[in-house]
């Protein structure tokens, strides 16, 4: 298949993971983990899901300055300029604004999809069709587009859109953007069907997301925009350091896709996860017959039912009894056991420790 030449792909990178502790650690963060236990990390197989919809020499990662050298290692077919550090993190509307002026200034015709580092997704072929239909629909129109995920269950552990059960073809509009609910709440919304998981997967043109954030975010496109002659030169970098002093600490949902009308959906329906939290990892991990997900070697379980073990030491022997909805993780730095119902709680847990 030839590849369209204006459409470009930014992978998000910067995330510590901290809900993946103990495995994700600031110096390691879980998209640079072969989480799956499949020969890849997280990055290299978004990397390569993504090369399917755009020339290899399109596709960016934007993560901490930190990381740089490690994206480099793991993704060696890409080039240095492929690769962008963030001086550093201020959630997600300051990278995409960045990324979209960067692009912008190579292709003004460009349409980019944006893209999580460290998420599941089966049906890659599915998720490919979906991207490029959303792409051709972004370069022909003033609308930005996200992939809405068509829920398996109720569940709390994600942001819902809300979507009008009118289409104009394969894309509906967004009425809402929801947070994530109690349970009562998720069950109502998987009832009325036309809720739907949000991906955090994003398409739109680069003239039409710059647009949107002059409009709703006036003062960080300013900065941004200020330094246009500066991007993809020698200057770029010690002036994005400036702006990033600067700017504030804002999330694109928030700044943008909440204030926006021109916000459509595609319902999707490719095996996505999220790969949020230890609990999304079991989902997606192969079980035993007493439904436990064990990874490591040496470990010994009884009357131990529906709980992930993953341990990283072979040279000690693991004896689990009598535990229900646990997780277990071990490695050479510490041990994590909690309920999975806490999942949620590990980055406090954190938190606490670090102070």
């Amino acid at each position: 298949m030839i590849k369209n030449k204006n459409y470009y792909c930014v992978i998000m990178a910067g995330g510590i993971g901290s809900r993946f502790w103990p495995i994700s650690t600031s110096k390691f963060p879980k998209q640079f983990h072969d989480i799956l236990g499949t020969g890849k990390t997280l990055i290299q197989q978004t990397f390569e899901r993504l090369t399917k919809v755009a020339l290899e020499e399109n596709i960016y990662i934007i993560t901490n300055e930190e990381y740089v050298e490690l994206t480099l290692s793991q993704l060696p077919q890409i080039s240095r300029s492929q690769v962008i550090g963030e001086p550093k993190m201020m959630n997600t509307a300051a990278c995409n604004i960045y990324m979209a002026e960067k692009i912008h200034r190579l292709n003004p015709d460009s349409c980019i999809v944006v893209a999580p580092s460290d998420h599941l997704i089966i049906n890659e072929d599915s998720f490919a069709e979906n991207v490029l239909l959303a792409l051709e629909q972004a370069s022909k129109e003033n609308i930005l587009i996200t992939l809405g995920i068509t829920p398996t269950r109720p569940d709390t552990g994600y942001g819902y859109i809300e979507c009008d059960r009118e289409c104009k073809g394969a894309l509906h509009k967004v009425q809402s953007f929801k947070e994530k609910p109690d349970l009562e709440t998720a069950k109502k919304f998987v009832q009325q069907e036309n809720f739907l998981w949000n991906s955090g997967i994003f398409i739109w043109s680069g003239k039409n997301i710059l647009a949107s954030f002059h409009k709703y975010i006036p003062d960080m496109y300013e900065k941004f925009e200020s330094v246009k002659d500066d991007y993809n030169t020698d200057k770029e970098k010690s002036e994005i350091e400036k702006i990033y002093s600067q700017i504030e600490k804002i999330s694109i949902d928030y700044g943008i896709l909440e204030k926006s009308e021109n916000v459509w959906v595609i319902p999707s329906s490719f095996g996505w996860s999220d790969l949020g939290t230890w609990s999304a990892l079991y989902e997606n991990f192969t079980k035993n017959k007493e439904g436990n997900a064990v990874h490591g070697e040496n470990i010994y379980t009884y009357d131990t039912i529906n709980t992930i073990i993953k341990t990283h030491q072979e040279d000690k022997v693991f004896i689990i009894d009598g535990l229900k909805d646990y997780i277990i993780v071990d490695t050479k730095d510490a041990l994590l056991i909690c309920p999975r119902d806490n999942d949620q709680k590990i980055k406090d847990y954190l938190d606490r420790i670090k102070k």
